[in-house]
């Protein structure tokens, strides 16, 4: 009687030892969630508004929201250029597309394509519009030049990506410009 109510003790005491160690594991469990943002301005007096926020979780995912405003409705080229830089009133700052891997211009997820070819995105009727994308061949501030968002920009042109034109896609005229960066 005496063994099997050591066993009991030590039961209970073992069960009661996981349940404390695993609350303690999740009170110490961190946010590993990584965010960016590009505030977007208006280049070539277009008028564009807008946000595109990044969150990088801790598998290595980094999703990508666009919301944007304020331009002609249709397809709109949105890319990642090569320098967070936007303050030329063209949008010529931000430099060309971000093609750290040295590929020619295409669809995404297509092989061959820039890194920073993202498509287009469609504004409705009202101005309005928003594209979303999620990926692992971006990151946020990590060491990764072929990777990191960080220092680049996002830009919207006034028309719709082909495609196929090299090296950026054929899309005219820069409508909005946001450097991205690390919140």
């Amino acid at each position: 009687m005496l063994k099997h109510k050591t066993n009991l003790l030590l039961l209970a005491m073992g069960s009661f030892c996981m349940l404390f160690l695993n609350a303690c594991k999740d009170d110490d469990a961190k946010d590993t969630t990584i965010s960016a943002v590009a505030n977007m301005v208006a280049t070539n007096s277009s008028g564009l508004t807008g946000t595109v926020t990044f969150t990088e979780n801790s598998e290595g995912m980094v999703s990508m929201v666009a919301t944007i405003g304020g331009i002609s409705e249709g397809d709109h080229a949105i890319h990642i250029h090569e320098v967070g830089d936007c303050s030329a009133a063209d949008g010529t700052s931000a430099g060309g597309h971000w093609n750290p891997t040295g590929e020619d211009h295409g669809v995404w997820g297509i092989p061959p394509f820039h890194r920073g070819d993202i498509g287009n995105i469609v504004i409705d009727a009202n101005g309005n519009g928003t594209v979303s994308q999620m990926t692992d061949l971006w990151c946020i501030g990590c060491s990764d030049d072929t990777k990191n968002i960080v220092g680049k920009a996002l830009i919207i042109h006034e028309g719709p990506d082909d495609f196929s034109s090299q090296p950026s896609g054929a899309a005219g005229p820069r409508l909005g410009c946001g450097a991205i960066e690390r919140q």
